[in-house]
């Protein structure tokens, strides 16, 4: 069964005072607490590019796991929509040269932003399955600073940059369960890169999210005949401190079970699920965790992890 054996992460050190940044927009220190929910965003350094983020996201990887080798990676996926330069060639195929892959690797990328996790886990697992692949890296790196314009309220003040690398094998300790996904490009206006800047409409993406989440996370659940109360964990897209509350709330006495963590770095756009699950996920308490990535399309999927059965 191909699912995810381990995770490792990077942040960069770089850090915005997301205090100061408020003030500057007349909100105060609990508009940041309350609504934003970090203090402080990641930001890479400006002689970083996204294909260096995934490097050391990958190096990380490998250090923490001595059994995963280099020549051992048949595939490597990296979810982005913000690549190295003007985005030609793909960030994967920098990465490759950049680490030492063999060249026999499968490399390409997948151009998704807050749900790119989760249908990048189901692209990696489909490919394997089709080609008999083993061993295999899905990075997610996203750096939004590349786009965000600081004077813009409505995006400064969320986003941080970080990377992600999941080993993806044969022998997991989560096997990827059951999935569902959904888009609207109805909604593309409310997330969107014009002139070179980002854009985002707040209000509505809070409305999307608060309506279609949790709904879609029960038709994963459907699948099973499960119901939430049967969920040990969800690990939801850390959006901000007031969609992920928004939706804890609405799942009532579930919603103790929603994990929130934007660890000082804010909405890392497809590496905040991963995140939650390196630093949550692996120390035997859960039996199943459902993921929700929702954002940028409008674009949505949901999945349920379930650890083997011994």
């Amino acid at each position: 069964m191909i699912g995810i054996r381990s995770i490792a992460s990077y942040i960069p050190e770089g850090r915005i005072d997301n205090i100061a940044q408020a003030l500057s927009f007349e909100r105060d220190a609990e508009f940041v607490q309350n609504k934003l929910g970090t203090t402080t965003l990641s930001v890479k350094a400006d002689n970083e590019e996204t294909s260096d983020l995934s490097v050391r996201a990958v190096q990380n990887l490998l250090a923490k796991n001595p059994d995963l080798k280099l020549e051992d990676v048949q595939a490597l996926v990296i979810v982005t929509q913000n690549g190295d330069a003007e985005g030609l060639p793909h960030t994967s195929a920098i990465v490759q040269h950049k680490l030492g892959l063999p060249t026999h690797a499968a490399c390409f990328d997948v151009s998704l932003g807050c749900s790119g996790y989760v249908y990048g886990l189901y692209v990696l697992k489909g490919f394997m399955q089709a080609t008999g692949l083993k061993n295999a890296i899905l990075v997610t790196a996203d750096p939004y600073s590349k786009i965000v314009d600081r004077a813009d309220r409505m995006t400064t003040l969320l986003f941080g940059d970080a990377a992600t690398a999941t080993w993806i094998t044969e022998d997991p300790v989560w096997e990827l369960g059951p999935a569902r996904f959904g888009g609207d490009g109805g909604g593309a206006e409310y997330l969107v890169v014009k002139d070179g800047n980002f854009h985002m409409n707040g209000r509505q993406v809070f409305n999307f999210a608060c309506l279609k989440i949790i709904p879609h996370m029960q038709e994963v659940l459907d699948e099973l005949q499960m119901n939430m109360d049967e969920v040990d964990a969800f690990c939801l897209h850390q959006g901000s401190g007031a969609i992920v509350d928004a939706i804890a709330k609405r799942l009532g006495d579930n919603g103790s079970k929603v994990i929130k963590d934007m660890f000082g770095a804010g909405n890392t756009v497809s590496s905040s699920i991963p995140m939650l699950l390196e630093h949550y996920g692996f120390d035997g308490k859960w039996k199943n965790a459902m993921l929700s990535g929702f954002g940028v399309g409008l674009s949505w999927g949901s999945a349920l992890l379930v650890r083997p059965k011994v």
